[in-house]
């Protein structure tokens, strides 16, 4: 018996039944898109430490007397000679001088480092020497830092210097009749002999530093 024949087997299209291969070029480029999530991570993460800073900054200065703020910004502006908003070594010396803090040179050096910035040269033409400039904004900072950490003993012996003419160690009836004249007070010669009378604890006749230290801490 003769076997049938066989219907052909369909065809395998070989060439299109497995689709197009995927398209490497178009694929993500997983290592770039890490590497700027990460760039973006640390510029958000800096944002962020530089607000932080900002916060504390002005934390500190509200604890300033708004007679200290003044203090500060009057200073700065004495002696930044050429008012360009920024004080080299030798003005940040005599500014916080005046304030109070007469600090060595290593010091000075370590806070320009730290806080200040290099000069730009006037004319791109010529050479340059660089120096660290201190801006208002950074000696504002630092100068409330000083001024928050500084022991109140000392603000209250500088005083006591200013009364003192001549560094003798104490305050005498003359001392006061010059500092009433100096702030336009007009106190009478009876009211100026009471006032030393009060604070005078040894009978000296004269109000020495520590007298003057509890007059201004009780």
């Amino acid at each position: 018996m003769a076997s049938a024949a066989h219907p052909a087997f369909p065809s395998r299209g070989y060439g299109t039944s497995l689709g197009k291969l995927p398209d490497r070029s178009m694929a993500p480029t997983f290592g770039a898109s890490s590497s700027q999530q990460q760039r973006e991570n640390q510029r958000l993460e800096r944002e962020r430490e530089r607000l932080e800073k900002e916060r504390l900054e002005r934390e500190e200065q509200n604890q300033l007397s708004e007679e200290q703020r003044e203090e500060i910004k009057e200073a700065f502006m004495l002696f930044d000679l050429d008012k360009d908003q920024k004080i080299d070594y030798h003005e940040l010396k005599v500014a916080m001088k005046a304030l109070g803090f007469d600090l060595p040179k290593a010091e000075i050096l370590s806070i320009l480092q730290t806080h200040g910035s290099p000069s730009e040269p006037a004319n791109p033409n010529t050479p340059h020497h660089p120096r660290l400039l201190l801006p208002f904004t950074q000696f504002q900072t630092v100068m409330t830092q000083k001024i928050l950490a500084r022991d109140p003993r000392d603000e209250i012996l500088r005083a006591f210097e200013l009364f003192d003419e001549g560094g003798k160690g104490k305050i005498n009836l003359n001392d006061l009749r010059r500092v009433a004249r100096e702030l336009g007070e007009g106190l009478e010669e009876e009211e100026l002999a009471a006032m030393i009378d009060e604070f005078d604890l040894d009978g000296d006749g004269a109000i020495n530093r520590e007298e003057f230290l509890g007059i201004c801490l009780q």
